[in-house]
């Protein structure tokens, strides 16, 4: 508050009042205008008056002193609602404060004798606007004009006092003058609305480039408050729609695809072109055959889909975006090299088996392979690398030769493309006997009646029969994991013939025979461990388990029988 006083000329005023010289409210808010004497006379009037635009003073309100009370009256409306009020105290007060209100205010105040004097109050009201609308330039604006074009229209209503409005690209300031110009300017109008609010649009014009197409632009109205302070209402953002030329252009083998551009036979593969224009240029799909230009589609999308491409596709494909604004220097057309990598079935030089004898030396089998590019052969066996090539060499041949072999050709610049053929190899031959000895037990040998079970494994092709010289063996099985290897068991009581004739068991077949002789030592001492004897054509060969004297077992056996 300050104190203002003013008097009459020719007048010497002795008296002084309180009067805020500016006073904020918001819109709708009541406010309270005061006007205090400093002094304390004995009798006074004070008087509310209204200065209007044209600097008429209008009477509101007058209050006046009698005795310790103040009677106030309210002469003048002026057509506000709610009417002008007093309070107790003189304040003129102004319930819900609207723009219209924002006069100045002089508060008079008489004393008689003691003079007179006065003050004035500048009243100002401050409304917060509607939400920022903007509304931009649906069109499409090209990129070649060499004028500022409409960008968008930004609009503030019913704020007071007027806002401001300003424009952002990518949440930057636009710096853009009011002064009309072919790189970029505003305006703007202001209007006052019935209800005293006013209105501000303001119309942003910019040249466009490129780099505006992907552009996020918005404007924002700045507004005023109460004791300096400020808001800020943003608009929502938009982008541009541009046409601007194609400046490059790219061609290229979409998924699947190696990096070194080979594409699988068989394969569904895209060919995608892209030229940076706006909007989307037609796009020209081609191919060259004898230096001619075979049209293969036109669309606007830029892709061309060749579906279970196949090797006699593999050639020279082209490109072309028609686009009549770019400049003569861009190069509009593009090529590449479309290479179809292939690989047919593979052919082995022998067929899904193959049959040699036992032992047989400079055996080879060739797996040759036709592809593109050149395929790598490997070979395998239970998958266990055994070499690089087309020729697998197998010298010499053993029954652990015997098994499947594979022949994988592959392609280290084109994944997943490979391809594998097979063959059996058997091995002809005679038997191959394993046999097992089983264990006493008991610490130093069997004794009558005590159960052994005998075992006996062959392997050869074909593959062979096994017997045993006792009733009881099981019928042959193949061996778990055991590479061709069968076997037979045999469950029996040791008996004293067994100590005379012993326990033979024998693998056949059509290339040979051998065979394996259990044998228990005899006496009255629990036996030895038995012995056997391996029969093959004619030789003879002995072979002893735990060590058990000769002389020992033969007296054992006599003491038996």
């Amino acid at each position: 508050m300050g104190e203002l006083d003013c008097c009459p000329a020719g007048s010497q005023a002795k008296v002084h009042v309180s009067v805020p010289p500016l006073v904020e409210v918001m819109r709708g808010k009541p406010v309270t205008l005061d006007c205090t004497p400093l002094e304390n006379p004995d009798h006074f009037v004070l008087e509310w008056f209204l200065t209007d635009r044209s600097g008429t003073r209008h009477r509101l309100a007058s209050v006046e002193q009698q005795g310790s009370q103040l009677q106030g009256t309210v002469h003048d409306f002026r057509g506000r609602s709610p009417p002008y009020q007093l309070d107790s105290q003189g304040r003129l007060v102004l319930p819900q404060a609207q723009v219209g209100d924002e006069r100045d205010y002089v508060c008079v105040l008489r004393a008689g004798a003691a003079g007179t004097t006065e003050a004035t109050a500048k009243l100002r009201v401050f409304a917060i606007p509607e939400t920022t609308e903007v509304i931009p330039n649906r069109g499409t604006l090209s990129v070649m004009e060499e004028l500022a074009q409409e960008i968008a229209t930004c609009s503030s209503r019913n704020g007071n006092p007027a806002p401001r409005i300003t424009w952002y690209r990518n949440g930057q300031l636009l710096d853009v003058p009011m002064e009309v110009n072919s790189e970029g300017y505003m305006t703007s109008r202001t209007v006052r609305e019935a209800s005293g609010l006013q209105s501000l649009t303001s119309t942003l014009y910019l040249r466009p480039r490129k780099l505006d197409r992907e552009a996020s632009f918005h404007c924002a109205a700045h507004y005023s408050l109460p004791l300096g302070n400020q808001g800020r209402l943003d608009s929502s953002p938009f982008h541009l729609t541009l046409h601007y030329p194609t400046e490059h252009v790219r061609f290229w083998v979409g998924s699947p695809s190696t990096t070194e551009g080979w594409v699988r036979e068989g394969d569904s593969i895209q060919l995608l072109c892209q030229g940076d224009g706006s909007p989307s240029p037609e796009y020209t799909f081609f191919r060259l055959q004898d230096k001619q230009e075979k049209v293969l589609t036109i669309n606007l999308e830029g892709n061309l889909t060749l579906v279970g491409v196949n090797r006699s596709q593999s050639g020279t494909y082209g490109c072309r975006v028609e686009d009549y604004d770019a400049a003569e220097e861009v190069q509009l057309t593009k090529t590449l090299e479309l290479r179809v990598a292939y690989l047919d079935p593979l052919e082995l030089s022998t067929g899904e088996e193959l049959s040699v004898l036992l032992n047989s030396s400079r055996t080879a089998v060739n797996c040759s392979a036709r592809g593109l590019p050149a395929p790598t052969l490997r070979w395998t066996k239970d998958s266990v690398p055994l070499g690089d090539g087309p020729t697998l060499s197998l010298s010499p041949v053993t029954f652990d030769s015997a098994g499947t072999y594979v022949c994988e050709a592959s392609m280290s610049t084109v994944p997943f493309l490979s391809r594998v053929r097979s063959f059996k190899l058997l091995v002809q031959g005679s038997p191959e006997l394993r046999a097992e000895e089983m264990e006493p037990k008991a610490e130093g040998g069997w004794t009558e009646g005590d159960e052994v079970r005998l075992t006996c494994s062959a392997r050869g092709h074909p593959e062979p029969e096994l017997t045993w010289s006792q009733l009881g063996g099981r019928p042959a099985e193949p061996v778990l994991g055991g590479q061709g290897w069968v076997s037979s068991s045999l469950t029996l009581k040791v008996t004293s013939a067994l100590g005379r004739e012993g326990v033979t068991c024998e693998a056949s077949n059509p290339h040979g025979r051998v065979s394996h002789v259990f044998h228990f030592g005899t006496g009255e001492q629990p036996w030895g461990r038995a012995y056997c004897k391996r029969k093959k054509g004619g030789g003879e060969r002995r072979k002893v388990g735990r060590k058990v004297g000769r002389e020992k077992s033969r007296q054992q056996s006599e003491k038996f029988m």
